[in-house]
């Protein structure tokens, strides 16, 4: 099909209203299985993004129900990193049926427009603060027993503020079913695709770790770890080469992200992180020890003002061929198209380059006469080993009831059978610890001899964890949450603690160990740092006796300054600030003003002859008022006042009366 043609079949139904309420305003982009268009919701007057299936799936009554089932689920996720599903229809108002999905409209960028406008590896800031939000958005999908199945550059969404959102979540299915599709050919991307994908089809919640974590190299060193002349050469590395560390790539990268990174892309998805909840933790631990904040994810200036949605890569629909073509430039990871592979009971997708057409094929027909030919033996010796193990070990055998027995029972009836256990384990709030909650296949389900069955095993009711003292609050809340459980936090019953800083947890309630329903609340008890001190009662004391009270109590004393007090002795303490009695937070030490007294105590100076008491009175800053009755020489005073003892302000008058 030409470009103009497939621009002719995006445009077809602009101008159209599907369901009598979703107009449809403008073409956004095409991809493997469907049409995007910018519309409108008339009925809620709101921009949406809507996703109408090619007609060669409209027609397939056995893959609409499912993409209708798939779209309920995917509408049940509400996560602020996910593209929120908003309704899904089926219209026969255009002269043909079309099934559509109608999504949130996002205005920015993709991942992919960002890696390429970086032309290298992203700043590692900015690297984690993209994959935490997409962690965290397949976290919920997998709480929801959801798989994605495709995370990839061009299914992350970043709007212009700098939030990351994760898209295309409307062609994930239940974990339960996941492997168990009907049909030769499901979607995935072959530069992401984990090991099991390509080898049986099986995809859980490690199958999405793989893919992050490949999402993450590509940020950290600008190009994914494999690239290939054919789609099955990378299928084939990611089957049989173990992801180089990205070290390699970027000396500076620090340890903890170099190695979290290769042990999300694990061959063995056992020995990943067994969840994007897990990865997200590991993640999140390794950021805070290396202190790197999140950041704003910037949106380059040519896509600032581009609409998003769930995105999709601008290839021809998915069709099933018989050969793998050549793939694009290593820069730009393998777009869509499907690909047969030998039939098991477990389809997986994979997508791959559109097929060039006219001269552009003939002008690289040499090239890919050798990468058609590689790709031949492979498939043959594929489908030689394929049939081999059909004629040989590929006999079937019934899944036994494994649902409700202990573990280990569990694994002895599938290893009597031949059949191996892979077990991921849950809480739940019903089924006892060690007790298998589900399989996958299902009782009664036929597999071959040496297949693996995945069981999902009881953790019993979450506990209330550890919360070690002095944790911050943001640290612990997120701690709890990870512990499926609810964190409260109620200011009112906070309490002051000696060695516990401000802000941070004292305790829990109930305690550690407690066994609660999932989501059930965990009280977080924060202290409210030190209990105030009333400042001591220092008034009467000496300057000097005052300032060390008071800084054996934590305070730091100063001279507040002096004032007049009849009272009160000279560099004796009138008063603090803070008050006598006030009760004062010792964050740090806390200064408390000392106010002193100025005052001066009159001396006796009956009997002291008047050019004496001139002298006594002089040297403290007071002056001396005669009344002699016979004025000579060396008179003596037999009067004062004020009297001796009393306490005047500094330059009063002492009147003497002398003879």
């Amino acid at each position: 099909m030409t470009s103009e043609t497939r621009r002719e079949r995006g445009a077809s139904l602009v101008g159209a209203m599907l369901e009598r309420r979703y107009r449809v305003d403008a073409l956004i982009a095409r991809g493997g299985m469907s049409t995007v268009y910018r519309g409108l919701d008339t009925r809620l007057d709101r921009p949406v993004a809507i996703k109408v299936m090619d007609a060669q799936y409209s027609g397939d009554r056995s893959f609409v129900e499912r993409f209708e089932r798939e779209a309920r689920a995917a509408a049940k996720l509400h996560h602020p990193d996910i593209v929120a599903v908003y309704d899904q229809g089926v219209d026969h108002g255009t002269g043909e049926e079309h099934v559509f999905l109608v999504m949130q409209l996002v205005e920015g960028c993709t991942l992919r427009d960002l890696i390429m406008d970086e032309r290298g590896p992203l700043p590692l800031a900015t690297a984690l603060s993209v994959i935490e939000p997409v962690l965290s958005a397949l976290q919920a999908a997998h709480q929801a027993e959801m798989v994605h199945r495709d995370v990839k550059p061009e299914n992350v969404l970043i709007s212009t503020d700098g939030s990351v959102k994760v898209a295309d979540f409307g062609l994930v299915r239940a974990a339960a079913e996941a492997g168990t599709t009907s049909g030769s050919v499901i979607l995935g991307t072959v530069a992401y695709l984990s090991p099991e994908q390509v080898t049986t089809g099986a995809a859980d919640a490690r199958t999405d770790v793989y893919a992050a974590g490949i999402v993450l190299y590509e940020m950290l060193t600008g190009r994914p770890p494999y690239v290939g002349d054919t789609a099955l050469s990378v299928a084939y590395r990611h089957v049989n080469d173990d992801v180089p560390p990205p070290a390699e790539q970027v000396p500076d990268l620090p340890p903890a992200i170099n190695d979290l990174v290769v042990r999300a892309t694990r061959r063995d998805p056992a020995q990943r992180p067994q969840s994007a909840e897990a990865f997200l933790a590991e993640l999140q631990q390794a950021r805070r020890e290396l202190g790197i904040s999140l950041v704003p994810v910037p949106v380059p200036e040519s896509a600032e003002h581009t609409t998003l949605m769930p995105a999709v890569a601008a290839d021809p629909p998915t069709a099933q061929i018989p050969a793998v073509q050549a793939a694009p430039p290593p820069q730009q990871p393998n777009p869509t198209r499907a690909m047969l592979r030998p039939t098991t009971d477990d389809d997986f997708t994979q997508e791959m380059a559109p097929v060039p057409a006219g001269p552009v094929r003939e002008r690289r027909n040499g090239r890919r006469t050798v990468a058609i030919w590689t790709a031949i033996v492979l498939v043959l010796a594929a489908l030689v080993g394929g049939a081999a193990f059909w004629l040989g070990l590929g006999s079937y055998v019934d899944v036994p009831k494994l649902v409700g027995q202990q573990e280990a029972a569990a694994q002895k009836a599938l290893s009597d059978l031949e059949l191996t256990g892979n077990v991921t384990r849950e809480n739940d709030n019903n089924v006892p610890e060690g007790v298998v909650i589900s399989s996958n296949p299902r009782e009664g389900s036929q597999v071959r001899s040496g297949s693996t069955v995945d069981l999902v095993v009881s953790l019993g009711k979450p506990k209330v964890p550890e919360i070690a003292e002095g944790t911050p609050l943001a640290e612990a809340e997120s701690i709890i949450r990870n512990a499926k459980l609810q964190p409260k936090h109620d200011e009112s019953a906070d309490q002051f603690h000696t060695s516990v800083p401000e802000g941070r947890v004292i305790s829990v309630d109930p305690a550690p160990g407690t066994p609660l329903n999932i989501s059930g609340e965990v009280s977080l008890i924060v202290s409210k740092g030190p209990p105030p001190v009333p400042v001591p009662d220092v008034r009467g004391m000496s300057r000097d006796d005052a300032f060390a009270t008071l800084a054996n109590a934590g305070f730091e004393p100063y001279e507040l300054g002096r004032e007049f007090n009849s009272d009160v002795a000279a560099d004796h303490v009138i008063g603090t600030d803070p008050e006598i009695g006030t009760e004062v937070k010792l964050v740090g030490k806390p200064r408390i003003g000392v106010k002193l007294s100025n005052a001066v105590t009159v001396p006796s100076l009956n009997g002291v002859s008047v050019e004496e008491a001139q002298q006594q009175v002089a040297a403290l800053g007071l002056r001396l008022n005669v009344n002699a009755i016979f004025h000579r020489e060396n008179m003596v005073i037999f009067g004062q006042y004020p009297l001796p003892g009393s306490k005047v302000e500094p330059g009063s008058e002492i009147h003497v009366t002398a003879l």
